[in-house]
């Protein structure tokens, strides 16, 4: 299952991201692929801002992992771009993707094996102007219930 969503700004961004935020729990993985500035470091933001995580989020592109402890979940912010070459075996990302928060990845193209089998897989493309297409599909179980949360209610 996939479908089609256009956010027309940031704005739209940031209800999405909040709305989504009321549905995650423990153990959720959300994939953030798209092109360099499509807005998955902003999405990401929005996303801990609607789980309720105080501070600034940055993107953890040298540091590969982020933290934030502040929210209803523990988040795990991730960005794989680094990883393209030499993949993530022996980094000890299992510890996040099974854990006990909620894990976003930037790039997860470049890890996609040592993903679960449930996962959001988010495609964020730049329309026009400050416009965003995005095109989601859900993976594994809980992943379709997501997908299917956000097509029922969202759409």
């Amino acid at each position: 299952m996939s479908e089609d969503f256009i956010w027309q700004g940031e704005a739209a961004t940031q209800a999405f991201a909040h709305y989504l935020a009321s549905y995650l729990k423990a153990g959720d993985i959300i994939c953030l692929a798209g092109d360099l500035g499509a807005g998955k470091t902003t999405f990401t933001r929005y996303l801990a801002e609607g789980l309720g995580i105080t501070g600034t989020i940055k993107s953890p592109t040298f540091t590969i992992i982020r933290e934030y402890q502040t929210g209803r979940l523990p988040l795990y912010h991730m960005d794989a771009y680094r990883l393209e070459e030499t993949g993530a075996e022996g980094m000890g990302l299992e510890e996040y993707l099974e854990g006990d928060g909620l894990t976003v990845i930037e790039w997860p193209q470049f890890i996609e094996e040592e993903l679960s089998t449930n996962y959001l897989w988010l495609r964020i493309n730049k329309g026009q102007d400050d416009e965003r297409i995005v095109r989601f599909e859900g993976f594994g179980p809980r992943g379709k219930q997501l997908a299917r949360i956000i097509e029922e209610e969202y759409g």
